[in-house]
């Protein structure tokens, strides 16, 4: 897995490429939680590379989401291919977070 980081105005976009599972599922959730604590509230996960995430991978993603909710943060995932989009649709994330098209399209939503 390999995650990049880059800025739009006060919106953090992460991208990641390869897979969220058991082995780097730590890695995402550390990437994550630093960026949580260096004030980061507005993050966009970008997720057009990734080719797969199982359960340990949404645990990361929901604790974060959970983390800028009480933070008055806020969460956007964009760019699933289908995958993943089927994952997402399977486990009921695609109707509690916020799941844009593109990345463009999350940006707006901000």
């Amino acid at each position: 897995m390999e995650i990049t980081f880059y800025d739009s105005g006060d919106v953090k976009i992460v991208r990641f490429s390869g897979m969220i599972d058991t082995v780097t599922a730590s890695d995402a959730e550390a990437a994550l939680m630093q960026l949580l604590s260096d004030g980061h509230n507005k993050l966009l996960l970008n997720f057009e590379q990734l080719s797969y995430i199982n359960s340990i991978g949404l645990r990361v993603v929901l604790m974060v989401a959970k983390q800028l909710k009480h933070s008055a943060g806020e969460l956007r995932i964009c760019s699933l291919n289908e995958p993943v989009q089927e994952v997402f649709d399977i486990t009921g994330f695609s109707s509690i977070l916020n799941v844009e098209v593109s990345e463009e399209m999350a940006l707006r939503a901000f």
